[in-house]
């Protein structure tokens, strides 16, 4: 007699460039790659998730974070179609875990959301949340658990592209730790003024919040595509989390699963 595989849950982070997708057991994220979020617009991204699900899944519940509102009613679609579920979408409405202390709450990106899910799930609050994506996101949540605002910058990868496109002879570099903090070609003095610079922004912006938060201790949870090249010379960061958004997803489902069992 064959076992049912146990329950899984498909998590979905829709982003400008990228869709970050994963599954879940009850505990974690098991298993997670990145979709081109265009090909979603074009239709091609339906068989690219059913293969990374692949067959003998328990597919059971779905969650998902989005910043490209067309392409939401798109993956919805897609999940029904493919498995029959219908996914908890991440906005004030829905969330859980985590109080909302914010003028505007609909103009807080969902992705922002979730990190602060996880964050007070896994870390505690007050805290904060250094997302190193196209742009750099901070976001804090309060000593009363509540998402009270945060900051933007420009992404890292954003600032040397530009200095590329906006100049004549800076040429587009390969983002790296310098070995030094005196620039012997223009290359390594673009990567001394990108990556040393950038810990100085992170470091002076950690700095001025803790100092408003009043927080003697604060958990400094860095994510996103640089988060460890970043954090490698900022002691302030104290942990490095890849996963975040993904696993604040998760718990958002679960608690969603869990209101409707006592429902």
């Amino acid at each position: 007699m064959r076992t049912k595989a146990p329950p899984t849950t498909l998590l979905l982070d829709i982003g400008n460039t990228h869709t970050h997708v994963g599954l879940a057991d009850g505990r974690r994220v098991v298993r997670h790659r990145d979709l081109a979020t265009a090909e979603w617009l074009s239709g091609s991204a339906y068989r690219a998730l059913r293969s990374f699900v692949g067959r003998g899944v328990n597919l059971s519940a779905a969650a998902l974070c989005s910043v490209v509102p067309a392409a939401t009613p798109l993956v919805t679609a897609a999940l029904g179609r493919a498995w029959g579920i219908t996914p908890v979408v991440l906005g004030p409405e829905t969330i859980a875990g985590v109080g909302i202390d914010y003028p505007k709450p609909a103009s807080i990106g969902p992705d922002r959301l979730a990190n602060a899910i996880a964050l007070r799930h896994l870390f505690g609050a007050p805290g904060l949340v250094v997302d190193f994506g196209t742009a750099v996101t901070f976001d804090i949540v309060d000593r009363r658990g509540c998402y009270v605002g945060g900051v933007i910058a420009p992404g890292l990868a954003a600032m040397t592209d530009y200095l590329h496109e906006k100049t004549a002879l800076l040429p587009r570099i390969q983002i790296r730790d310098p070995r030094s903090v005196i620039g012997r070609s223009t290359e390594e003095a673009m990567l001394i003024g990108a990556v040393h610079g950038y810990r100085g922004l992170v470091r002076e912006l950690i700095g001025r919040i803790r100092s408003q938060l009043r927080a003697r201790q604060l958990p400094v949870v860095a994510t996103g595509g640089y988060a460890r090249l970043i954090a490698k010379g900022l002691p302030e960061i104290t942990a490095v989390e890849p996963l975040l958004t993904l696993e604040g997803l998760r718990l958002l489902s679960r608690h969603h699963v869990a209101e409707e069992v006592h429902s």
